[in-house]
């Protein structure tokens, strides 16, 4: 079905609500708590599985934050049922503060997309609101996912 064929999606959908927990943000105990059109929150407390031997966040925690905050905010699906998927083609990722305590605040943006290639951007900040890292990352729709009406959640296997 196209994009124009769609009917419109419920006005008070949540798609947070449907989408199953990653399992890779569920191994950190981060978790998708806001997705609407381009933007995307995940949160989830510091805990010793995303912590270094030196105590601080490790980078490939922020890494794994950034990755999929932006790459959700690129593919959120108004509809019910259905579901928009993308790889990472390439991330560039800037450390800019050690997280030691509290909890992790990520954002994802899209900042601009084609037909089968979308960018975005996240940031992922202390309870204090200051930047610990960011980055910007290119990704590529899954056959289907490069329409809003995405494909249905039983193709996806």
């Amino acid at each position: 079905m196209k994009d124009y064929d769609a009917p419109p999606p419920p006005p008070d959908y949540d798609p947070v609500s449907e989408e199953p927990k990653s399992p890779m943000l569920a191994a950190i105990n981060m978790s998708l708590t806001s997705w609407t059109e381009g933007k995307a929150r995940i949160h989830g407390p510091i805990m010793p599985p995303i912590v270094n031997r030196s105590g601080l966040v490790h980078g490939g925690a922020l890494m794994t934050l950034l990755d999929a905050a932006a790459g959700y905010a690129g593919c959120w699906c108004p509809y019910p049922g259905r579901v928009r998927r993308a790889v990472t083609l390439s991330m560039t990722t800037n450390f800019l503060k050690a997280g030691r305590a509290g909890f992790l605040h990520t954002e994802g943006r899209l900042t601009r997309g084609g037909r089968s290639i979308f960018f975005a951007t996240a940031v992922v900040r202390d309870d204090a609101g200051k930047e610990v890292a960011s980055g910007t990352g290119v990704f590529k729709y899954m056959d289907g996912s490069d329409k809003l009406y995405g494909v249905e959640r039983e193709e996806e296997a």
